[in-house]
This record gives C-alpha cells, sequence and structure tokens, in this order.
C-alpha cells in the first residue's frame, strides 16, 4: 500500500516518514495552519530521495502560479484540492491529482469530468479544504466511478481505521495529515505506526 503523509513543514518529519516508507510527501501552499512557503518546501524537497513524490497542494490557484511553483521548488505532482474546473487538470507538466470531498453518493459521479489519472476522495470541507480529521461514510463510494483512475483515499485516516479503510475500498494509496499529529504539530511516533500499519496491510494481503 503506498502512503502519502501530508502538510509537512519540516525536514525532520519528511525524513521519518521516508525512511518508515513513505511514498511521498506533501506540501501544502493554500491557506491553512500547514502552509509552507516556497523556500521551507525546497529546504525539504533537497534532502528527499529522487523516487519520493513531491506533491504540492493547491487550492483555487492558478495555472500560472502553481506550474511557477512546481519548477521553483521541485515538485513532482499537484494536487487541487478546491473547487477547480476539469480543464485545469490538463494544463501541467506533472500528474495532477484532483481531490473531492464526499458528502454523499451522488458525488462520486463527478470523478470521471476530471481527466487526470489520480483521485482523492476526502472528507467534506471544514474550516480549510483539506486536513480537517473527519472520516466520510466510505459506503458513498461507488468504486465503478472510478474506473480507469487511482484512487487516493484521505479523511480521518489514522493508525486505528486504516487497516479498515484499505479492506473497503482497496485504494491506490493513503493520504494522511491530522491523524499523525499532536497537537496540531507532526508527531513522528504517530507516523511510524501509520505508515508501518498501511504497509502491513500490503504485505498480509
Amino acid at each position: 500500500m503506498k502512503v502519502k503523509i501530508c502538510g509537512i513543514t519540516e525536514i525532520e518529519s519528511a525524513s521519518v516518514a521516508v525512511r518508515e516508507g513513505a511514498d511521498a510527501i506533501g506540501f501544502v501552499f493554500a491557506k491553512s495552519k500547514r502552509k509552507v512557503s516556497l523556500e521551507q518546501a525546497k529546504s525539504i524537497i533537497d534532502t528527499l530521495p529522487r523516487e519520493i513524490e513531491k506533491v504540492g497542494v493547491f487550492v483555487n490557484e492558478d495555472a500560472i502560479t502553481i506550474n511557477e511553483i512546481v519548477e521553483k521548488v521541485g515538485l513532482t505532482m499537484v494536487q487541487l484540492h478546491g473547487n477547480e474546473e476539469p480543464a485545469l487538470c490538463e494544463k501541467f507538466s506533472v500528474p495532477v491529482i484532483k481531490a473531492l470531498g464526499i458528502s454523499s453518493k451522488e458525488d462520486c459521479k463527478k470523478i470521471q469530468q476530471y481527466p487526470c489519472e489520480y483521485i482523492l476522495l476526502d472528507s467534506p470541507k471544514g474550516k480549510y479544504q483539506g486536513g480537517n480529521g473527519l472520516t466520510f461514510p466510505w459506503e458513498y463510494v461507488d468504486t465503478s466511478y472510478v474506473k480507469g483512475k487511482k484512487l487516493i483515499l484521505a479523511g480521518g485516516l489514522q493508525r486505528e481505521n486504516v487497516a479498515a479503510a484499505i479492506h473497503s475500498l482497496k485504494p491506490f494509496m493513503v493520504d494522511v495529515s491530522s491523524g499523525v499529529e499532536t497537537d496540531g504539530k507532526k508527531d513522528h511516533g504517530k507516523i511510524i505506526a501509520f505508515i508501518r500499519e498501511a504497509k502491513k496491510e500490503t504485505e498480509e494481503n
């Protein structure tokens, strides 16, 4: 099982995640308590192995700005986490993850509108567009709508429920941010426990 640790703001947490086998590290460039500057992101990305995906998370940002950030800091993927139009997905030189909040079974019908390889399903918007620590009912997801895309599952995941999430939807990747934090800060012990639990599911199945 592939794992993305999102909302990283410092080198130490990124290093722990990579050492434990994380496949992707997420950097938030939108309004959030986890927002990083370009300088912060680049300083962390410069320490990461080449094979690790460096994902920039954006909310309702224009393509020109996103492409500039991709080049400046060395992102390898773009995550669109707002109300972006499907056409925006085609304006980047790196792969795109389109995030959708799931509040009903009807929401899954939007998936195929987006011309991108990856779809991230998250809980509905809270104070911020993501990272709110809330799950959504996984039974809302009709996997037939995901056909032809790689499903990334987010929304309230933590060590205690990631195995059930993987069994339920068999995603391509699981994505966690607040679920590996204590008092709003990345908790290295929780990062390690989450990755090991998710990877254990791969080994056992």
